[in-house]
C-alpha cells in the first residue's frame, strides 16, 4: 500500500487498468490484472481498481463528451492516454461517489504528477475544475 492510503491505491490501479484498456488490451482482463501486480499494490486495491476501471470504461462515451466540452483545444484523441485515463476516472468518481469534489480533483492532479507529463497536472486540474457534471449525470 502507498503512503497515500487504500483509496489512492485503488485509483492508481484503476488508472493503470484504464490506460491498458485504452491501449486496446481489454480482450484479456487477466493480462491487465497481471500487469498491475508489478505496481506494488495490494490484491484488494487491484481487484477494486479493476472493478472501478470496468465501470468507468463502460461509461466512457458520456464522460468523454463532458471532458471534450471542457477541453476544446485538446480533443480526447489528442490527449495523452494517461491524461484521458485520469480524467475519465475523476469524472466517473465525481458522478458515482460521495467523495468531495476537491478531494477527487486533488487526487487526479496527484496522479497526473505521478504518471503524466509536466503539463498534465495543470491540464487535468483545469478541465475538472470547470466540468459541469450535472449534464453527464442526467444522461447516464
Amino acid at each position: 500500500m502507498s503512503r497515500q492510503g487504500p483509496a489512492s491505491d485503488v485509483r492508481r490501479a484503476a488508472i493503470l487498468a484504464l490506460y491498458q484498456l485504452d491501449a486496446g488490451r481489454g480482450e484479456d482482463p487477466g493480462a491487465i490484472t497481471d500487469g498491475l501486480q508489478s505496481a506494488e499494490l495490494s490484491d484488494d486495491a487491484i481487484e477494486t481498481g479493476m472493478v472501478t476501471a470496468d465501470a468507468v470504461w463502460s461509461s466512457r462515451s458520456l464522460i468523454d463528451e463532458a471532458v471534450a466540452s471542457e477541453s476544446t483545444q485538446w480533443p480526447m484523441h489528442r490527449q495523452p492516454a494517461v491524461d484521458r485515463a485520469i480524467l475519465r476516472l475523476a469524472a466517473w468518481e465525481l458522478l458515482h461517489s460521495d467523495t468531495p469534489r476537491g478531494v477527487v480533483i486533488d487526487e487526479a492532479v496527484r496522479l497526473a504528477h505521478e504518471f503524466g507529463t509536466e503539463k498534465s497536472a495543470g491540464f487535468v486540474n483545469a478541465v475538472l475544475d470547470t466540468m459541469p457534471l450535472a449534464d453527464v449525470e442526467s444522461s447516464d
